[in-house]
C-alpha cells in the first residue's frame, strides 16, 4: 500500500474513534425514566457511545469536550416497546402475506420508529425472511426499530390467522406439535405464539391438548410461549399449563381471584391490545382523532378515505357482532384495571400491522390512552410501555428504563406525559443508540 493510502487509512481510524467517543449532554430536561420513581426536574442526560454515561444534576460539573444541546422545557422518557405487533403484512389498503417483503418490513420498522416505539416483538405471522433480518436488526445494522420475532405462530386449522401468513402451522396431534416446536426452535425465535379463540364463533379452537403439548416442548428447549386469548375459561387452561403471557384482553368475563392468583404466582405477564377493540367499534361514529394529523401521518397510503367513507361507517353499524364487540371492550377495560390493582404485570401491546385499520404508530399511542382511561395512571401506562415490556423481552438489562449503562433509547416531548397521556403525541425527536433519528 502506498504510504499515502495508509494516511488515509490513519486519519480515517482517528476520525472513527473520535465519532465513537463523542460525548453528548442533553441540557435541562425533566426526566421520566422509566422506573416509576417519579418526575426528575432541570436534568442533564450524558450519552457516551450509545449508552447513558450519566444523569446530572443541573449545575452539575458536565464533561469535558461534550457536544451540548440545550433542552430546557423538554420531557424526556424511554422508547416505547410493543410487545405485540405484525410486520410486513400492510401495504395501502391491504393486509396480505403477500406484501411480505424485506423493503415493506423495513418501512414499518422506520415508521415505528417515527413514532418513539423502539422495539417490537411480531407474535406469530413472520415469514422465513425475518430470522436474518431480525439478527440484522438485533446487532444494529437496520434502521428502524428492533425486531423480536414469534417467527411461525401456531394455530387450529383453517383458523382466521391462517389468512396472514403461509408459515402458520396447524398441528392436528400432539406428534405434529412437537415437531412444529423442535423445528421452530431451530431458528432461535425469541417467543412462541399460539392462537387459543373461536373469533365470536366461526372458527375451531386450539384443543387443550395440543396447546399444553406447545407449551411443554418450549419450555424445554428453553422458549417462551405467548397466547391469543379471548375467553376466562381458556385463559385459566393457559396459565395452568405454564403459559408465560396472555397476549389479549380477557373479554368475555370479568377476570376472578383464582386466575389472578396463578398469574401472579406464575408470573404471567399481561397484554390488554385494548386499541384493537376500540378499533372494532370506534368507527360506528367519527372517533375524536380521525382529522388529527398524528393519526392520518401513521395510516398506510389510501386508507383515510375509507375510513372516512360513509360505506365504512355504515359497514361497522351493521356488523352483526357489533353489540358483542362494545361488550367485549368493556370488558376488557375493567379486567385491565383489576388485574393491575392485583398487581399483575402488565405489558403494551397493540395488535398493529395485522390489519390496515390498525396503524402502526399511533395504535401505541392510543393504547396508552386507553389504558389511562381504564384507571390506570400515566406513569403506570408509560411503565407498561417501556420497563416492563423490556423486561418481558428478557433485555432488561440494555433497555426499557433510562439508567447509566443502559441504551440511550428515548424520545423527546413537547409536553408532559405525566400529567396527560396524550403528550406522548407530542413528539419533539425520537434517539436511538444515542443518535437523533432523522
Amino acid at each position: 500500500m502506498k504510504r499515502s493510502s495508509w494516511f488515509f487509512l490513519y486519519l480515517l481510524l482517528l476520525t472513527t474513534s473520535a465519532i465513537a467517543q463523542t460525548v453528548k449532554v442533553i441540557k435541562g430536561v425533566t426526566l421520566i425514566d422509566g422506573t416509576g420513581s417519579g418526575v426528575k426536574s432541570n436534568i442533564d442526560l450524558v450519552i457516551k457511545e450509545d449508552k447513558i454515561e450519566a444523569i446530572l444534576p443541573a449545575n452539575a460539573a458536565l464533561p469535558a469536550n461534550a457536544e451540548i444541546s440545550d433542552l430546557a422545557g423538554k420531557f424526556i422518557m424511554p422508547a416505547m416497546i410493543n410487545g405485540h405487533c405484525h410486520l410486513g403484512l400492510l401495504k395501502g389498503d391491504n393486509s396480505s402475506p403477500n406484501n411480505y417483503t424485506r423493503e415493506n418490513i423495513l418501512r414499518h420498522l422506520e415508521k415505528y420508529e417515527q413514532f418513539g416505539v423502539g422495539r417490537v416483538l411480531c407474535l406469530g405471522t413472520d415469514q422465513e425472511i425475518i430470522f436474518p433480518l431480525r439478527d440484522s436488526s438485533q446487532n444494529g445494522l437496520l434502521p428502524g426499530a428492533t425486531i423480536y420475532t414469534a417467527g411461525y405462530g401456531l394455530a387450529a386449522n383453517n383458523a382466521p390467522p391462517t389468512n396472514l401468513s403461509h408459515s402458520i402451522k396447524q398441528p392436528q396431534t400432539v406428534e405434529e406439535a412437537i415437531k412444529d416446536i423442535d423445528d421452530l426452535v431451530l431458528l432461535k425465535p425469541d417467543f412462541v405464539k399460539i392462537w387459543v379463540d373461536d373469533f365470536y364463533g366461526i372458527a375451531k379452537k386450539m384443543q387443550p391438548e395440543i396447546y399444553e403439548a406447545v407449551i411443554k416442548e418450549s419450555h424445554k428447549k428453553g422458549l417462551r410461549v405467548a397466547a391469543h386469548v379471548f375467553y376466562l375459561d381458556d385463559a385459566k387452561k393457559l396459565v395452568s399449563a405454564g403459559i408465560d403471557v396472555l397476549a389479549h384482553s380477557i373479554r368475555d368475563k370479568e377476570v376472578d381471584d383464582e386466575l389472578i392468583t396463578a398469574m401472579k404466582q406464575k408470573s404471567v405477564y399481561y397484554i390488554p391490545t385494548l386499541s384493537l377493540d376500540d378499533y372494532n367499534i370506534v368507527y360506528a361514529n367519527d372517533p375524536g382523532w380521525i382529522n388529527d394529523s398524528f393519526f392520518k401521518a401513521s395510516l398506510e397510503p389510501g386508507l383515510w378515505e375509507r375510513l372516512t367513507s360513509a360505506n365504512f361507517k355504515q359497514q361497522v353499524q351493521k356488523d352483526t357482532t357489533l353489540e358483542k364487540k362494545k361488550t367485549a371492550f368493556e370488558i376488557g377495560m375493567k379486567n385491565l384495571k383489576k388485574l393491575s390493582d392485583a398487581g399483575v404485570v402488565i405489558v403494551l401491546g397493540s395488535d398493529s400491522g395485522a390489519q390496515p385499520v390498525r396503524t402502526q404508530g399511533f395504535s401505541e399511542h392510543l393504547e396508552l390512552q386507553l389504558m389511562t382511561e381504564a384507571g390506570l395512571t400515566p406513569m403506570q401506562a408509560i411503565i407498561a410501555a417501556t420497563n416492563n415490556g423490556a423486561k418481558m423481552l428478557h433485555i432488561d438489562k440494555q433497555c426499557g428504563t433510562l439508567q447509566p449503562g443502559k441504551k440511550a433509547d428515548f424520545i423527546v416531548l413537547n409536553g408532559n406525559p405525566v400529567g396527560d397521556i396524550k403528550q406522548t403525541r407530542n413528539i419533539f425527536s425520537v434517539w436511538k443508540n444515542g443518535v437523533q433519528v432523522k
